[in-house]
């Protein structure tokens, strides 16, 4: 069989593992696998929940009763159940536990007798996660699936789903290397998973026993994983712990073969099962909704800084011609960037060009049934700049309130909480995503193109597994697939 020549062929037949079943990612390779290669032996599906009928009730409202699969649908008809009972296999479970939360004694012999590929997409991508939930699905989870993946004799391959953002927040060209045990991005020595994971228990701890809310233990947990991840040289929870995952991978694989995928900013699927299908807000489409509302009058970014879009489906099919890749050559060191920054980049002063030109042809219609009208955000290129924005704008207008509400016995206190903790909220969030509109590195992609090459001189499957970012055009991807998708998802 030829490098990269057929997919179809690889996953003929496979019994393949997914964590993280019901995640954006996840969904979309559950879909593609079984559209295009019905043939799988079966898929295993990790999902969060107690027991099995929980996890039945998940899958079936949270993944094949999603609109993703309307044309897999489509295309069995009434044998649609038959294809998902004879392929599909709802496990309970959760990674962030040991044995990755498996229960059933019978299904877990059969599952590590049988696993010949996992693909763990378990993740939390919020960016100020508890540290607690964050190091439990992101570093530890990594750590359970490699335990597990070692205990599956037929195993042929381990597919570890990162973010291209493990970086930090640094420039130039970000080779596609791994990340040891124990490295910061600062210098700063000392960093120990272990450690780690003692702190955030004992803060846990302390907390309980100091009888905080819940409310309060969820606030505090939040600031304790920013300030662990900012210590070592990362800007938030996610990518410190992601990075972490990372490391666990690598240290504890041994023989186990393994590659890494780190995609930059996933957004709307480009061509596959059909264009713009989405879920949840993501990264810039929570900066999109509030422009489109008319709620975003200001905009803080390096205007020809790199917003490093890549589509769904290319992230999938990268992930999918990887493993065919890695049968027929088996590296350790394959570490695979997806993204778009090498080879088609875009900037926010594009990002911003699409964002006016759509909504003033195509305005949001509020609940009262009124089109929103937009005009060209004001654009601060820097913090100091936004900082006096914000204070001349809002930070007077509260002072001014402060002072109102004492002299008036309170009579202002609602108004003077609400504004303080949307004002408080805004700069926590800028705070969040400033390393993201900054952004001017460019992710090295040459194991990628590797991909494409082989693809293009075998002139195989071309257009079913795309992988090239070349081939979009970001104007009318926004136009007619990101944005219209956005908005059909928002409005459902």
């Amino acid at each position: 069989m030829d490098k990269c020549s057929s997919a179809m062929e690889f996953l003929e037949n496979k019994n393949i593992l997914i964590t993280g079943a019901t995640g954006f990612l996840a969904k979309i390779l559950v879909e593609k696998i079984l559209r295009v290669q019905p043939n799988v032996k079966k898929l295993y599906l990790l999902l969060r929940a107690a027991n099995e009928s929980t996890a039945l009730e998940r899958f079936h409202n949270e993944v094949i009763g999603k609109d993703l699969f309307q044309v897999l649908k489509k295309m069995w008809g009434r044998d649609f159940d038959t294809l998902i009972s004879e392929k599909v296999c709802v496990v309970p479970g959760e990674v962030s536990l040991s044995e990755i939360g498996l229960k059933d004694s019978n299904l877990v012999a059969e599952m590590k007798n049988q696993v010949e590929l996992i693909v763990n997409l378990a993740a939390t991508t919020k960016f100020d996660e508890r540290y607690d939930v964050a190091v439990g699905t992101n570093t530890l989870g990594a750590k359970h699936v490699v335990s597990f993946a070692k205990q599956c004799p037929n195993l042929k391959l381990l597919v570890h789903v990162s973010t291209a953002y493990v970086s930090g927040e640094r420039g130039g060209l970000i080779l596609e290397t791994p990340y040891k045990l124990g490295e910061s991005l600062n210098g700063i020595q000392g960093l120990d998973i272990a450690t780690e994971q003692k702190v955030m228990e004992e803060k846990l701890e302390q907390l309980e026993e100091n009888g905080a809310t819940k409310e309060a233990i969820t606030l505090a947990m939040k600031d304790f994983g920013l300030e662990r991840a900012k210590m070592y040289g990362w800007p938030n929870t996610y990518v410190f712990t992601k990075a972490m995952g990372e490391m666990m991978v690598n240290d504890l694989k041994d023989n186990l073969p393994v590659i890494i995928i780190r995609p930059t900013i996933v957004t709307s699927t480009y061509k596959e099962p059909f264009p713009g299908w989405i879920e949840g807000i993501r990264t810039i489409d929570s900066l999109i909704v509030g422009y489109a509302k008319g709620k975003l009058t200001c905009f803080l970014a390096g205007i020809n800084s790199i917003v490093d879009l890549v589509p769904a489906d290319m992230v999938v099919n990268t992930i999918i011609m990887a493993m065919v890749a890695h049968e027929l050559q088996p590296s350790d060191k394959a570490i695979y960037h997806v993204g778009s920054s090498a080879r088609n980049s875009m900037r926010y002063i594009d990002f911003q060009r699409f964002n006016y030109q759509y909504f003033t042809k195509k305005p949001w219609i509020n609940k009262e049934g009124n089109a929103v009208k937009v005009g060209k955000v004001t654009v601060y290129n820097n913090m100091a700049s936004f900082q006096r924005y914000m204070n001349i704008r809002y930070l007077c207008l509260l002072k001014g309130l402060e002072f109102a509400n004492k002299a008036f016995c309170h009579s202002f206190q609602d108004k003077y909480v609400d504004m303080k903790r949307k004002f408080n909220l805004v700069m926590r969030l800028i705070q969040l995503y400033r390393p993201y509109l900054f952004f001017n590195a460019i992710f090295d992609d040459t194991n990628v193109e590797r991909l494409r090459m082989d693809i293009e001189k075998k002139d195989r499957e071309p257009e079913t597994f795309l992988l090239d970012p070349k081939e979009i055009n970001w104007e009318d991807y926004f136009m007619n697939v990101h944005l219209p998708g956005l908005v059909k998802h928002v409005f459902k």
